[in-house]
């Protein structure tokens, strides 16, 4: 064999080894292929090592099967008050079928893009500003639901829809921040009244729990006093009561010593004269005089006769 020979057969040899190592495909995770047979759809390889027949079966397409984001321009869109604004969305969306997704539209990544823009546009017609400037969660239900339906044909499923920006027009916006300044400052009045009614209830309240406090307390004062008194009157009237006692005893006792002295009824009688002159000591107005005060009276003249000759006789 020549040099010529030689070198052809290794050229050759290099062919096939190229054409072999062709002919065998490894998958990677969460991939897919699309294969085709003489420009047909042949079948569809998941993950792990495959071999394809040379010249007759192609790879048409290499599908990622995980979950993609896709981030679209700000579209102008028209609210239900005539209102324009620019509102971007944020598509999160995986491929379920490889072959749908790669024989069922020709730019599917575009095709969701319009349909977005559209469904957003139809959505934002029948809802005014305001409505749609807190509707958020409302809008991204129904985006998600109209894009799931429309992009099933195409093997790929819409897991979520959010509106990352609403852009109202500059008016609407210097408006929209005057009205909440506007209404900042009028929450700020209603907390304000709020606080001084609730300052003018409380010291209204402890007014009224003084006045309470006060009027127990001179209540108890006054119950306090008229024991006091009661308790002095008590006293007073004990102490008279015992004094009584004690003349009454001391009346008896002398009464007893003259009867045991013997006195006669003479002296009893001047007894009764001292005490009737007691009686009429300045404080009686009237002074009952008994029947017998003759006797009385030449009994205490004879009692000064007899005195007045002892003294004579000494």
């Amino acid at each position: 064999m020549n040099m010529g020979g030689f070198i052809f057969f290794i050229v050759l040899i290099v062919f096939v080894l190229l054409i072999l190592s062709s002919c065998i495909k490894i998958v990677p995770q969460a991939y897919a292929v699309v294969l085709e047979r003489l420009g047909a759809y042949r079948a569809t390889w998941n993950t792990g090592i495959h071999f394809k027949v040379p010249f007759i079966e192609r790879v048409a397409r290499k599908v990622n099967l995980k979950e993609q984001v896709v981030d679209f321009p700000p579209q102008p869109v028209i609210t239900k008050d005539n209102v324009t604004m620019q509102i971007d969305t944020v598509v999160f969306f995986q491929i379920t079928d490889p072959k749908l997704y790669a024989y069922g539209v020709e730019n599917p990544i575009m095709a969701i893009e319009n349909l977005s823009a559209t469904t957003l546009r139809n959505i934002i017609g029948d809802m005014e500003l305001d409505e749609t400037l807190t509707s958020r969660e409302v809008i991204n239900t129904k985006m998600r639901a109209s894009l799931d339906v429309a992009t099933d044909p195409w093997g790929i499923k819409v897991n979520r829809v959010e509106l990352k920006n609403i852009i109202p027009p500059a008016a609407i916006q210097d408006a929209m921040e005057k009205q909440m300044k506007a209404e900042r400052e009028r929450r700020e009045a209603i907390l304000i009244a709020e606080g001084e009614k609730r300052s003018t209830i409380l010291v209204a309240e402890g007014k009224k729990q003084s006045a309470i406090l006060d009027a127990e307390a001179e209540k108890q004062a006054a119950i306090l006093r008229a024991e006091a008194q009661k308790e002095r009157m008590i006293k007073e009237a004990e102490g008279q009561a015992e004094a009584v006692l004690k003349v009454q005893n001391a009346n008896a006792e002398g009464i007893r010593m003259i009867k045991e002295a013997g006195a006669d009824q003479a002296v009893l009688t001047l007894k009764s004269l001292e005490a009737f002159a007691k009686a009429a000591d300045g404080k009686a107005t009237k002074l009952i005089i008994p029947s017998d005060i003759q006797g009385i009276a030449g009994l205490a003249a004879s009692l000064k006769e007899v005195v007045g000759d002892e003294k004579k006789s000494e």
